[in-house]
């Protein structure tokens, strides 16, 4: 029996894959397309939230005793498991996310690769290694390192639900950590089916990473459980209380919210080339992407070309659940409420719907919105579905004004022939990471440090900052040989404190 089958076997003992405890109540995860029950599994209470913590810390401690080099061999039998299992796994992530299966296999092959990084450079990153200790402290050798925190606490997104979690994941496993995992009740069988790969290859640490299921309360538990970090991903709203729990213990959190992000296309941008990847960051995954492109400013004597181009391309654009279908529903029933009230204000406000601009059900048109004030919901909120705002500006400092002015700061993109010209907007853009000609890529390099400003969130994954984000800085001095002089000493002569000032006065009195 494959993992995906046994989700939906329930027992006294377990519901689906995940260990019961002693919690009596379940829920459903369902398919958001046809509403089939997906699985079934455990609303974790307080103290099965508790007890799962106090059985992770010891596996905390043989983990991180196995080295860099072990965990790096067990990172990459899991990251095999993965990689044979891709199949099945999308197949899951199609059945409770929506996504299509092709989608999927792209989310699930991002994820794998970020495993393959951190595991190959966590001993690099975070080894000990010799510092300068300084002029000052000449007789000391000085070492720094960076040591796991013991267990973390990940609470995912049901957007990407392999990839995202992933992203703290593999980084607080190969930084050394043990790590609970809270997926979203909207991706609980995806969670699970996680946690039951790492145990079938990673046998001899299998408590490593665990998972716990259910809603919001069971998140709240995971915040005061006394984990050594909590690493979040999701809106800022509920950021906000993940945080306000999270503060009762001075439990840190790494913060991974939302964003409303932008394109800024040039005079001389490559108009076919900026529409298909606006296209395609727009409408991907329905929408549902927290770094996909909302806003487009385009600047006025490639304005008509560039939309032409998208709604062309958007016309043969078509969602549902088949094979055939651009991408699937809305995962989320609700969000489909938040996308109708940003159509509504749009088209209200002076806005027209240029294609789409329908829901039926859970499924969203494929929508392209021009003349819309940028007073609009639909350009200032996360609408987190597949529609575009299409702006014309003076020139690209204009864009990149209206990009700015928005309290998210996640990511974006700039196109344009020039290298120097787009490498200057996009430093300016106030995002934690930009892609020039092209959109998402940055994420798909697992070198890149992945984060927001403002309403973003803060903290990074991914890159040697996301191995760092779970660690500790360690730092230690060892005195090689004695000075004559003690500084650090009552039996220092009176005369030290004045020799001293004179030294410092001689090497950096000079500088004005």
């Amino acid at each position: 029996m494959s993992l995906a089958e046994q989700l939906d076997t329930v027992t006294d003992a377990a519901a689906g894959t995940v260990d019961r405890h002693a919690t009596t109540e379940t829920f459903e995860s369902t398919n958001p397309a046809t509403g089939a029950v997906v699985g079934v599994f455990p609303v974790h209470d307080a103290a099965a939230v508790q007890e799962t913590v106090e059985r992770a810390r010891p596996a905390a401690q043989r983990w991180a005793d196995l080295g860099f080099d072990g965990r790096r061999q067990r990172l990459a039998a899991y990251r095999g498991y993965l990689a044979r299992r891709m199949h099945e796994l999308a197949d899951l992530v199609h059945r409770e996310n929506g996504k299509p299966h092709a989608d999927a296999i792209l989310e699930i092959t991002l994820a794998v690769d970020h495993l393959a990084w951190a595991g190959a450079h966590a001993a690099k990153t975070l080894g000990q290694r010799r510092v300068r200790a300084g002029m000052l402290a000449a007789n000391h050798a000085a070492y720094l390192e960076y040591q796991p925190l013991g267990v973390v606490g990940v609470i995912g997104p049901w957007n990407y639900p392999v990839f995202t979690p992933m992203g703290s994941i593999a980084y607080a496993l190969a930084a050394g950590n043990a790590v609970v995992f809270k997926p979203s009740e909207y991706t609980p069988a995806v969670g699970a089916w996680l946690a039951a790969a790492w145990r079938a290859a990673v046998p001899d640490v299998a408590d490593a990473l665990q998972v716990v299921t259910g809603f919001g309360e069971t998140g709240a538990a995971l915040c005061r459980a006394g984990v050594g970090k909590l690493a979040f991903t999701g809106s800022a709203p509920t950021g906000r209380k993940v945080m306000a729990a999270c503060a009762e213990t001075l439990t840190p959190v790494l913060m991974e919210l939302g964003g409303k992000d932008a394109m800024i296309v040039d005079d001389d941008a490559d108009v076919a080339a900026a529409a298909d990847a606006a296209v395609w960051g727009a409408m991907s995954n329905a929408g549902q992407t927290c770094i996909g492109i909302e806003r487009v400013y385009v600047t006025s004597p490639v304005y008509d070309r560039f939309v032409a181009e998208v709604t062309e391309r958007v016309g043969g654009l078509r969602p549902g659940s088949d094979d055939e279908a651009a991408y699937g529903p809305m995962t989320m029933a609700s969000q489909t409420d938040v996308v109708r009230r940003h159509l509504d204000d749009a088209t209200s406000s002076g806005g027209r719907a240029a294609v789409g601009g329908t829901v039926d059900g859970g499924f969203v048109a494929p929508t392209v919105l021009l003349d819309v004030p940028e007073s609009s919901s639909a350009v200032r909120e996360e609408t987190f579905g597949p529609t575009l705002t299409i702006t014309r500006v003076r020139d690209a400092e204009e864009a990149l004004e209206r990009t700015n002015a928005s309290s998210y700061g996640l990511a974006g993109a700039v196109f344009s022939r020039s290298r120097a010209r787009a490498m200057d907007l996009a430093r300016r853009m106030r995002s934690g990471m930009t892609s020039v000609n092209s959109v998402l890529t940055f994420a798909s390099v697992p070198a890149l440090p992945f984060g927001g400003v403002g309403e973003s969130g803060f903290g990074r994954i991914h890159g040697e900052d996301g191995l760092k984000e779970f660690t500790r800085a360690k730092a230690i001095t060892r005195q090689r040989y004695a000075l004559p002089v003690n500084l650090m000493s009552f039996t220092r002569p009176p005369a030290a404190a004045d020799a001293l000032a004179r030294v410092m006065g001689m090497v950096h009195g000079r500088h004005r």
